[in-house]
């Protein structure tokens, strides 16, 4: 990392994983001037560390409390006292906040000038703990425990504060009434300007999101203003910002604060990439009325008014380039382009080709490469979107064993177009399955009324939609209709284990890993957001387990597959499973992975894929 003003240069090292986004380091910093490291008093495990955006302060975490140095070479200043490990954290999110609502491993923010430190301080003191066994080398195993509050069950309680370098005053930023008189979520900061800060709060039930604006009057931040859309991105001058919300016809789309949308259709707007004071650039899959698609655009902006949009990678590579994203610099002036089939990146301002991937694409030409293909299915109102990898030298006059490659969960999408060469690259190519996966009622980027259909009822339409589906794709005349599977990962072990539950005489097998399995096991920030508490909601809570359907996987092969040391999707959901299916006398496989967390990391994820292949030559067999 590179200080804002180039006169250092800090260097990482003893990478440490914690969870998702989080891990502990060491950092050394070296005088770009004087060709030589600097002799610092900067501790090891140090969890998050951040320069400053002009000049070369430095921000740090360490041991839950945050730290503040002028100079890589000066004093550092002590901000906060109380962190405690598992109790208060300053500066850093705890579990539920880095994996569900900043997914990243920061809570503090500087201001644009340097001048201040916005962090966020979260209190674990009356959240429950998950506990679970680390086996590793020992004699005895030891237990680890993570504060984790499940759904209905107490939530972390956070604050905002700001810092301020020059005078060292800490002062809150206080939580409107609005949303401040019950349990509520910090959700984003963002500094508008140097003395002006934008804080979104919710409600737990995340049914109400207020935008609160914080101005500095020299001694305290005090409010200015309240609106509720989503996160602002704001002009570089801070006097206006934009931000995506749905409209009257229930699709997200650029909106201009306090004027317009500045975008309509029917398609979304999926992420604003930079606002100059002359333009703001989005990415929208408005282009061929292809929601898996992504292309970028800009508006051009005035006081006055706002230009047409402008497609900017619509013709850019089309029969290559149909999921685009872009990164700018920080006036603007260039961004970098990729889009991921084959991957390419270019230098736009005058194009500059920086990376084709030739090599690969030459590589590829020499492999028996599948061949993806896109299309709808009707399934009540709505036409949905569908993705099938389809062998080498496909024949439609043969039949296919088919494996449905499912996640589904809210606002998930995996029909698009991004270049992927993966398990299912590989079983497409080598043993001439056909599989597919298709974005049924809760998926994303299709408008408000799909996505907004699994609100509190998950495990019904989502996992009905991939029964239709499997039935649609038979009936396209190639599938062979006794060789048809379903998998999936997370959610998508969620809804294989539903799919195979309901009964439905479509599947002979099934591959569940990490699956939830009930609702109430699973954090409350994700599980409220789609099924409000369990108290609110009870009857659907109980109709959404996967063991209340126990006694329909008699008639399927079933696949359950968890690491012991997910600190995600615990390894108390499969458990849970497994003990319905005993109860049921049925007759299933499993593999557990010891220490492993949500991702199966190393050799556990090449022996898990290989034992799913196994496991599915024997199905098909």
């Amino acid at each position: 990392m590179v200080s804002a003003d180039r006169k250092y240069v800090c260097f990482q090292s003893n990478y440490t994983k914690l969870w998702r986004h989080s891990y502990t380091a060491s950092y050394s910093i070296y005088d770009l001037e004087k060709g030589d490291f600097i002799n610092m008093d900067i501790p090891h495990e140090i969890q998050y560390l951040a320069w400053s955006p002009t000049g070369h302060k430095l921000a740090f975490v360490w041991k839950n409390n945050i730290y503040v140095k002028e100079t890589p070479t000066s004093a550092f200043k002590q901000v906060t006292a109380d962190g405690a490990h598992n109790l208060i954290l300053n500066g850093i999110p705890d579990w539920v906040y880095e994996e569900e609502m900043f997914s990243t491993n920061f809570a503090l923010w500087w201001s644009p000038n340097g001048r201040f430190v916005a962090y966020a301080r979260f209190n674990d003191s009356g959240v429950h703990n998950i506990e679970y066994t680390w086996y590793g080398e020992g004699q005895y195993p030891e237990t680890v425990l993570v504060p984790y509050p499940k759904a209905g069950t107490p939530n972390p309680t956070v604050k905002l504060f700001v810092f301020d370098t020059n005078t060292s005053r800490i002062n809150e930023v206080l939580v409107p009434s609005v949303v401040g008189a019950g349990e509520h979520y910090l959700s984003t900061v963002t500094w508008a300007s140097d003395e002006r800060i934008a804080v979104q709060w919710q409600n737990r039930t995340q049914n109400y999101v207020v935008l609160k604006t914080y101005d500095f009057n020299g001694s305290a931040w005090t409010e200015s203003s309240l609106f509720s859309p989503d996160e602002p991105v704001f002009r570089l001058d801070g006097s206006s910002c934009y931000y995506i919300m749905s409209n009257e016809e229930h699709f997200k789309h650029l909106v201009y604060f306090k004027t317009k949308f500045l975008t309509k259709g029917k398609w979304e707007v999926t992420s604003i990439l930079k606002v100059t004071n002359d333009a703001v650039y989005y990415v929208s899959n408005e282009h061929n009325a292809s929601p898996g698609q992504r292309n970028v655009y800009k508006i051009t902006i005035n006081d006055a008014s706002h230009s047409e949009r402008e497609c900017l990678t619509c013709t850019l590579n089309a029969d290559r380039c149909k999921y685009n994203s872009a990164l700018f610099s920080t006036e603007g002036t260039y961004y970098l382009m990729s889009c991921p089939g084959l991957p390419l990146y270019t230098l736009r301002n005058k194009v500059r080709v920086l990376e084709d991937n030739k090599d690969l694409e030459n590589t590829l030409q020499n492999i028996a490469m599948p061949s993806v293909t896109h299309g709808t299915l009707k399934i009540g109102e709505f036409d949905l979107w569908y993705q099938m990898i389809q062998p080498p030298k496909f024949d439609k006059s043969k039949k296919y064993p088919l494996l449905i490659d499912v996640y589904a969960g809210p606002c998930s999408q995996k029909s698009d177009f991004r270049f992927r060469v993966g398990w299912s690259t590989y079983l497409a190519s080598t043993e001439n399955v056909i599989v597919a996966s298709f974005d049924g009622r809760g998926s994303g980027y299709q408008g408000d009324k799909i996505m907004h259909a699994l609100y509190k009822r998950l495990g019904t339409y989502e996992v009905e939609d991939q029964i239709t589906a499997a039935r649609h794709f038979i009936d396209m005349g190639y599938i062979d209709k006794n060789r048809i599977a379903i998998w999936g990962w997370s959610y998508g072990g969620y809804v294989t284990s539903m799919v195979l539950g309901a009964g439905s005489g479509v599947f002979k097998c099934g591959m569940a890993v990490a699956p939830v399995s009930k609702w109430e096991y699973y954090d409350s920030i994700y599980t409220e957001r789609y099924m409000v508490t369990p108290a609110e909601n009870q009857a659907f809570y109980d109709n959404s387990t996967v063991m209340e359907r126990a006694k329909n996987f008699k008639s399927v092969q079933y696949l359950l597959v968890h690491g012991t040391a997910d600190d995600n999707v615990h390894f108390q959901q499969a458990a849970q499973i497994s003990k319905a299916l005993v109860d049921e006398q049925v007759d299933f496989d499993a593999m557990w992975y010891t220490d492993e967390d949500h991702g199966l990391g190393g050799s556990s994820n090449q022996h898990v894929y290989t034992h799913m292949s196994h496991f599915l030559k024997n199905c098909f067999a």
